[in-house]
């Protein structure tokens, strides 16, 4: 399935038990529909998905996308079910093959990556990036750094 919308959490890295990349975030798609009474587009409703990457595309979508950022993600949708609390709760999953900018709402420059050379990804603490406390969001290493 191919899904259009807005990234709607920052993108968090971490390896996975296998050792391979897994990256994941949420995606807000919106349905638009034409209002013929006001003659104009509103929005309908909006379907939230988590978004799975993994190996390679992994690092690079932590490297690119930010909060905000319009999102095309082609992948495979998978329904979660839960319990939580005697509730049933369903999540749509998408584990992305292809994440690429919406280029109908803006520019975005490409920068090839080698394969056999990813540039590492190092946890940033929230400290460095807030001026106080610690976490750990991730970001990339500049290819200035990682050599």
């Amino acid at each position: 399935m191919t899904v259009v919308g807005n990234v709607a959490t920052q993108p968090d890295f971490k390896e996975a038990a296998n050792g391979s990349a897994v990256s994941r975030f949420r995606l807000a798609a919106t349905v638009r529909r034409w209002d013929r009474a006001r003659e104009e587009w509103a929005d309908a409703y909006t379907s939230f998905y988590t978004v799975w990457a993994w190996r390679m595309l992994a690092a690079n979508v932590v490297a690119s996308v930010s909060i905000g950022e319009p999102l095309i993600v082609q992948g495979k949708l998978r329904i979660q079910e839960q319990e939580r609390e005697g509730k049933r709760w369903l999540s749509a999953d998408i584990d992305a093959v292809s994440i690429g900018h919406d280029l109908t709402r803006g520019t975005s420059a490409f920068r090839r990556v080698s394969p056999a050379r990813p540039l590492p990804v190092e946890p940033v603490r929230m400290a460095e990036a807030a001026g106080g406390g610690s976490g750990g969001t991730p970001r990339p290493v500049s290819a200035a750094t990682a050599l």
